[in-house]
């Protein structure tokens, strides 16, 4: 049996700023049956995650850099993690309305092959379902793994947050206010600014655009200078930062929004830093630490149960306002966690 399924498909690849002409919807046809024994799983996908890295993914490849991920192919769906509802398996270790988390493409069904951490089952489902596109899913996991496996927290040190009020972000600086942190953001509005200090319990917070001179801004906050740097921007951000760290600071490269839609990519000065006051810089991928999702969620599902972490998502409903949502992401025109709602059940 077969049923239709609109997809959201890339045109072309994309140069500088993504419009949302870019991304085009497709009426495709899905079969509702999967081959017993095939390890392949039919889904209905209830809600897609919109993230910074899917703009790489949207450009021409490049063999003279080093890829995150595969770029997408133009006239085929986008894909990206979403929550997703079980419609027929040919694995063993699923059946017929479990739900589940992943890599899924943009579109109405997918049919996805299970490999070792591609996809987890979601067996809480006493928090909102939409919690494993962010806080319970691959952001969560990268705030996680970030702050605690690459900065090696310290009660009482000072802590910066990039992009704070974003999927990652949030969750960073509510993790380092639990370990007795002073924690400092930094959003793109004056609203954004706010929800970090009344609603996630920043000590403080600034809107980059009203600064004049970001290295006064972080001196400003951080008059004895920043222990540990939690990286999502780039740029003179990092330039700044880099500027105010402690002897022996931390940073973990998360990701490095101002640069993904330059053509050029900016330079990075005040480098030598990092030599005179032994600064750790590291980048990551999450999916080096997936095999330590159980542990993260046995750490983070009570706080949230007990209220001790909430969490602000930015929904968007319907697939047709997907490619809305993903480019607004680019302008931050979200505010918490971008999501598209698919379907409800």
């Amino acid at each position: 049996m077969a049923s239709n399924n609109k997809q959201v498909i890339l045109r072309d690849y994309v140069a500088g700023f993504p419009k949302e002409s870019d991304l085009v919807f497709n009426d495709a046809t899905v079969d509702l049956s999967v081959l017993a024994g095939s390890n392949k799983v039919l889904v209905k996908n209830l809600f897609l995650s919109c993230d910074p890295y899917m703009r790489i993914r949207m450009s021409k490849p490049d063999p003279s850099t080093a890829a995150l991920a595969l770029p997408y192919k133009p006239g085929k769906p986008i894909y990206g993690y979403g929550v997703s509802k079980v419609i027929e398996s040919g694995h063993p270790d699923y059946t017929k309305g479990d739900l589940l988390w992943g890599i899924v493409g943009w579109e109405e069904y997918s049919v996805i092959t299970l490999t070792p951490y591609s996809h987890f089952k979601i067996l809480h489902t006493d928090v909102p379902l939409s919690y494993y596109t962010g806080l319970l899913g691959m952001a969560g996991m990268t705030a996680y793994s970030g702050f605690y496996e690459i900065c090696s927290p310290k009660k009482g040190e000072t802590v910066f947050v990039s992009a704070a009020s974003g999927a990652v972000g949030q969750l960073v600086g509510q993790l380092a206010k639990i370990m007795g942190c002073y924690v400092v953001g930094s959003a793109g509005s004056n609203e954004k600014v706010e929800l970090l200090k009344n609603k996630f319990g920043f000590d403080e917070a600034f809107n980059y655009k009203e600064e004049q001179d970001l290295n006064a801004a972080l001196k400003r906050c951080f008059p004895e200078g920043i222990d540990i740097y939690f990286e999502n921007v780039g740029g003179k951000m990092l330039d700044a930062v880099l500027l105010n760290m402690k002897l022996n600071g931390r940073i973990a490269v998360c990701g490095m929004i101002s640069q993904y839609n330059l053509e050029e990519q900016e330079g990075v000065r005040n480098l030598a830093t990092v030599i005179y006051k032994r600064v750790r810089l590291q980048g990551f991928v999450v999916s080096d630490y997936y095999h330590k999702y159980s542990n993260f969620l046995e750490f983070v599902l009570p706080y949230i149960r007990e209220g001790k972490i909430t969490y602000v998502e930015d929904v968007a409903e319907g697939l047709e306002n997907g490619p809305s949502a993903l480019i607004g992401l680019f302008h931050g025109k979200n505010v918490g966690k971008q999501l598209i709602v698919v379907a409800r059940e």
